[in-house]
């Protein structure tokens, strides 16, 4: 198992006497990317502020990679690489001109760095045009270039795929799992786009009302929350009841049917039983994903 490199330990955290973290416990490995999910309001951009030592918390006690972020965060944000909604740029400059500007605010020797990540990033062609003139997307992209110039270890990253068309979606995503498998950078991503974070994400942190209210892998999630699952089925075959063969059903069309079943492993049998008496056009498990995991989860906290 990789080694611990982000850990908070009974974080608390206050605005003008308003709770905003409360007892706040999580760790992250080395090499882990970890999704940060949560409402507006639940404590994610506090929490990857306190992590960077912007600020610090009113007890308890956050080690980045052996540093106390209270005291070093100096020599966090030095190795750590962050993209906010809203990454600055100097406009009246040209997406190259603010990357070599960054790049000698963090000390980045790299010949040709900036004109490696503006070609990684899709943003070569406009490379000499003022960034005044980029689209929000191009903004985006260009933070994230911006972020990677000094080949950090860690990267915060706050609804980095906002303001993208599918084609930058893609290669955002893309590129975190890169960084990700050639590098070994270890993230924390924020993120309300649930199935984008699914594609990414080794483990999830849930965030409810300045609490860690779960946390898992997605399998464990699953296994955990979806104990029950729903299969539609395009079929002709003749449903006249609400179970198959003691299987719950519904229609939802001419021909198509949703079956409940306690979980993935009775999915094979029940096709085969429907192969034998009618004809299967197309089967897809729904309801099993991230965002079904989401609600459950804000359901369970809730009701506790």
């Amino acid at each position: 198992m990789s080694e611990t490199l982000i850990e908070l330990s009974q974080v608390t955290k206050s605005f003008d006497g308003r709770p905003v973290l409360s007892d706040f416990s999580f760790q992250v490995r080395r090499g882990e990317i970890a999704g940060l999910l949560g409402p507006n309001g639940s404590g994610k951009t506090t929490t990857i502020r306190l992590i960077n030592g912007v600020i610090r918390p009113d007890a308890g006690s956050i080690r980045v990679n052996g540093y106390d972020a209270a005291h070093d965060g100096d020599a966090i944000r030095a190795a750590s690489g962050i993209l906010t909604e809203s990454a600055a740029f100097y406009v009246h400059m040209t997406g190259l001109q603010n990357l070599q500007f960054y790049a000698k605010l963090y000390g980045v020797t790299e010949a040709g760095r900036a004109g490696e990540l503006l070609a990684e990033f899709g943003l070569l062609d406009a490379a000499t045009r003022k960034v005044g003139t980029y689209s929000t997307g191009m903004k985006k992209r260009l933070g994230l270039a911006k972020a990677l110039l000094h080949r950090p270890e860690i990267l915060f990253l706050d609804e980095p795929t906002n303001g993208l068309d599918p084609e930058g979606i893609r290669m955002v995503l893309e590129a975190i799992v890169s960084l990700n498998r050639r590098d070994g950078t270890t993230m924390i991503l924020c993120s309300h786009l649930l199935a984008q974070l699914e594609r990414v994400c080794h483990r999830y942190l849930f965030l409810d009302g300045g609490r860690l209210i779960e946390q898992g892998t997605l399998a464990e999630l699953e296994a955990k929350y979806l104990t029950d699952i729903s299969l539609e089925v395009e079929t002709d075959l003749p449903l006249t009841g609400e179970t198959y063969r003691s299987v719950p059903a519904r229609r939802l069309s001419t021909n198509r049917i949703e079956f409940t079943l306690p979980g993935k492993q009775a999915v094979p049998a029940l096709l085969r039983q429907l192969s034998a008496e009618a004809s299967v056009y197309t089967a897809a498990v729904t309801g099993q994903d991230l965002e079904s995991i989401y609600f459950k989860i804000r359901e369970v906290a809730h009701h506790e």
